[in-house]
């Protein structure tokens, strides 16, 4: 068993050094699990394997992954978030269209993730499982929202979301396909996908989508203020 680190008198400095623990720990396991992952799977006898290969016992691993291979699967999209945001920190953004930005970002989460390739796969696998998509969802819109931001989106209306929506929508698929098509079939799906969100995106300018909102918002100020429609 791997034993956490002696604490400190200090109870801030105790936190701080089990939280330090408890990241490197999580990360050590991760690497062991992407090793074990192309022969045992993306599930539980995985993760038991990932932890014993680093002395924790059944009692630590239950406090580290509460969630078993759905925190594992967690970590493994966020190293590859890390691994790409790394990658993009080469490019200044200000050079590129604002489509060439999202196309180099979602490339470089694509290639992010290959450099892990058949855990990939056998994590994608399970994400697919019907218990598991509301994660699948959740870590698609997490990777949208750091592809915008470094792309320099600075939206805090309702377009803040759509952004993200209508990326994840096209993350989900390009994914799938870099994992089990390859690099060309997903390459020309994104570029596919940005092209008709361009269109989108030229046919909504000067239109007011926030009208019926505003609408709305009114009569509900009327209705609650007793003030009368002009």
């Amino acid at each position: 068993m791997t034993e956490a680190p002696h604490l400190s008198n200090d109870p801030s400095k105790g936190e701080a050094l089990k939280a330090d623990w408890a990241d490197r720990m999580e990360q050590a396991v991760l690497d062991a699990a992407v090793e074990r992952a192309p022969a045992l799977g993306w599930n539980g006898r995985m993760v038991r394997a990932a932890c014993a290969a680093n002395g924790l016992s059944r009692g630590d691993e239950e406090l580290l992954f509460p969630n078993g291979a759905r925190d594992l699967a967690a970590l493994l999209s966020r190293r590859h978030d890390d691994r790409a945001l790394a990658a993009l920190g080469e490019v200044d953004p200000a050079t590129l269209k604002i489509r060439e930005r999202i196309a180099r970002a979602v490339s470089e989460r694509l290639e992010a993730g290959a450099a892990d390739l058949e855990a990939t796969r056998r994590c994608a696998a399970f994400l697919a499982l019907p218990t598991n998509v509301d994660l699948g969802l959740q870590l698609a819109w997490e990777t949208a929202d750091h592809l915008w931001n470094w792309a320099g989106d600075t939206a805090t209306d309702w377009n803040h979301y759509s952004k993200r929506a209508i990326l994840s929508g096209i993350l989900i698929p390009a994914l799938t396909m870099r994992w089990f098509d390859g690099k060309e079939a997903a390459d020309a799906f994104v570029a596919r996908r940005i092209e008709n969100v361009m269109a989108f995106e030229k046919w909504k300018a000067g239109k007011d989508f926030d009208a019926p909102l505003r609408r709305m918002t009114d009569a509900l100020s009327r209705m609650r203020y007793g003030a009368k429609a002009e």
